[in-house]
């Protein structure tokens, strides 16, 4: 995903992805730190993104698909939803995520709520038995999209103590890319997940300064994943979750460094959820993201090339061309943003002659090259109106001339 200032690049996701707390991938967490222009520019001018088979943002809250008696539970791996498939709830009507109760829980009223922090056991397979994720205490925030979208969606059906098996599709799990070395690209994992606790999450207007950056940056970390997945939509909603933490009111009192990081935070979630916006085609709101930053940083670079490769897509060519000279102005030998000026010259001039050109034929001038075919056709006594005053000008100083002369004899 996006990170804060930059257009992420493609590269190995974070296996944060998982759910586990383990640390992003050097791609993801430079993300906001380390923009390479010169690919940023490769990735621009790409066609754009295929979202069609990205993960919707399904909301297990609305009423599930009856079961068809004629679906056959498929032949390729689905551990044991083939063994028992009365047994198994079809989470979205879609067959693509299946949960099934291994040990029973302590009832319906003990299942968690979004928002709260829960807590659970996890062991992630991949079809053919390899085991790909272990961890015996995941906590994350449900319903924030901070693990895997299979995991997020069937914890909530998830009673206090109750061990199930969740069989998901690649599209919930890890996707096209899959997660290097170990997950391949559209791999389909199972699940085994047991609900340990849950509470309310901690109130933010408590957190220590410390507990805020950190917990804002998990939630930006997260869109950064997102974004190198393609999934520009979930990582707007984890940028725009990391800045509401930053900007929450505060009860305790933060050191002046403590305020200049959160300050950092809040630039890079900007100028990410910016670098989202763009490949969504959502201008205004990139632009409105752009502004944000350089009102804390008037001389950020990053937000200085989108804002105006966002004024180009607008075709505000003579707006756009100023803000990345002075970009440029900041980082002289930066090729990409030296490209970018002159192709947005060479449009701004071809702009230009379009209108004068438009000009000329709204006044009945096509062209100047019309001009002398015009005067060809005129009749051959006709005389400018210039040349008619000029003469009579002549002939009354003659006229005066002589009356003086006479006058004086």
């Amino acid at each position: 995903m996006a990170s804060s200032g930059e257009e992420p690049r493609n590269g190995s996701p974070d296996r944060a992805g998982t759910g586990t707390e383990l640390s992003p991938t050097a791609d993801a967490a430079q993300l906001d730190t380390a923009e390479d222009f010169e690919v940023l520019e490769e990735e621009e001018e790409e066609e754009e993104e295929d979202l069609s088979e990205l993960p919707p943002l399904e909301d297990v809250g609305r009423p599930l698909a009856p079961p068809r008696e004629d679906t056959q539970p498929s032949e390729q791996g689905r551990g044991e939803a083939a063994e028992d498939p009365q047994e198994w709830l079809d989470v979205l009507g879609s067959g693509l995520l299946k949960k099934k109760t291994l040990v029973p829980g302590q009832g319906v009223d003990t299942r968690p709520c979004k928002g709260q922090d829960v807590t659970v056991r996890l062991k992630a397979t991949l079809e053919d038995g390899s085991v790909v994720e272990e961890n015996p205490a995941l906590t994350f925030t449900l319903g924030d999209c901070d693990v895997l979208q299979a995991l997020d969606l069937c914890v909530q059906l998830l009673e206090m103590g109750e061990t199930a098996l969740i069989v998901a599709d690649a599209k919930y799990c890890y996707g096209a890319q899959g997660r290097s070395p170990d997950i391949p690209p559209n791999a389909a994992l199972t699940l085994e997940v047991e609900l340990l606790a849950a509470q309310d999450a901690p109130d933010l207007e408590l957190l220590s300064g410390k507990e805020k950056i950190e917990l804002a940056n998990r939630k930006r970390e997260r869109g950064n994943f997102f974004y190198q997945q393609a999934d520009y939509v979930l990582a707007i909603n984890s940028y725009d979750i990391a800045l509401k933490i930053i900007s929450s009111s505060s009860k305790v009192d933060f050191s002046p460094d403590e305020e200049a990081e959160l300050l950092d935070v809040k630039v890079k979630c900007l100028n990410n959820l910016a670098a989202s916006q763009l490949k969504l085609d959502h201008y205004e709101a990139a632009l409105k993201s752009c502004n944000l930053v350089l009102e804390h940083q008037p001389g950020n670079i990053k937000a200085l090339f989108r804002k105006g490769k966002v004024l180009a897509q607008q075709g505000e060519y003579r707006e756009a061309i100023p803000i990345l000279k002075a970009a440029l102005k900041l980082e002289p030998s930066n090729k990409t943003i030296h490209a970018e000026l002159s192709k947005l010259v060479k449009k701004h001039a071809d702009q230009k002659n379009v209108e004068t050109e438009m000009y000329r034929k709204m006044l009945g001038n096509p062209s100047a090259a019309g001009t002398p075919g015009k005067c060809k056709d005129k009749l051959p006594w006709s005389i400018p109106w210039k040349w008619l005053f000029g003469a009579t000008a002549i002939a009354l100083g003659g006229v005066a001339l002589s009356v003086v002369i006479a006058a004086r004899n």
